[in-house]
């Protein structure tokens, strides 16, 4: 009579074992979405619509940004186009630092804010390496909320103007995302 008691415990576990498996692998799981997205940063140091300021540097806040140790703070307009006149939708608000001795990388760290359009209220947060000298440079998506909540991505920025004399740039954002 106890071999038949133990084996009831026994017989039970097997059976809730199984079941549980059966249901994990033969529910469907949920899928991350994946959105692509290009949209364009004005990024403007000087001038009457200056979006970006000096906030620290070796000769205080009159450092350049060309400078290594050079920190600016940035809030930028982010628009659907290239022309300052596009659709804006949203704000690229942060910083970003000379990071590299040479004077010719920066690390940036910023909130895409969307004020308008199919994301508006949602946020990117994008941190990652700068080395303006490159036709290209990838940067991470490290989080996100709104519609972006839990996203994981990347991105790649080209510079589409640049005028180094008067510290005005506009950078083309293509980014690639995962989230659900």
């Amino acid at each position: 009579m106890s071999n038949h008691l133990s084996l009831t415990p026994n017989f039970f576990f097997i059976i809730f074992t199984l079941t549980i498996l059966y249901v994990s692998y033969t529910f469907p799981r949920l899928q991350p979405k994946q959105t692509n997205l290009v949209f364009y940063v004005h990024d403007y140091i000087t001038g009457h619509d200056a979006s970006a300021i000096t906030v620290a540097g070796k000769s205080g806040p009159t450092s350049n940004i060309l400078q290594f140790g050079t920190l600016v703070a940035v809030d930028d307009p982010v628009t659907d186009g290239p022309s300052i006149e596009s659709k804006q939708i949203g704000r690229a608000q942060g910083l970003y630092i000379n990071s590299q001795l040479d004077g010719k990388g920066l690390h940036l760290v910023f909130s895409v804010i969307f004020t308008d359009g199919e994301f508006k209220g949602s946020t990117l947060e994008i941190q990652g390496a700068d080395i303006f000298s490159m036709k290209e440079r990838e940067f991470g998506i490290v989080s996100g909320t709104g519609y972006f909540r839990f996203v994981k991505g990347y991105g790649i920025m080209e510079t589409e103007f640049m005028d180094i004399a008067n510290l005005r740039a506009i950078l083309k954002l293509n980014v690639t995302l995962k989230h659900y």
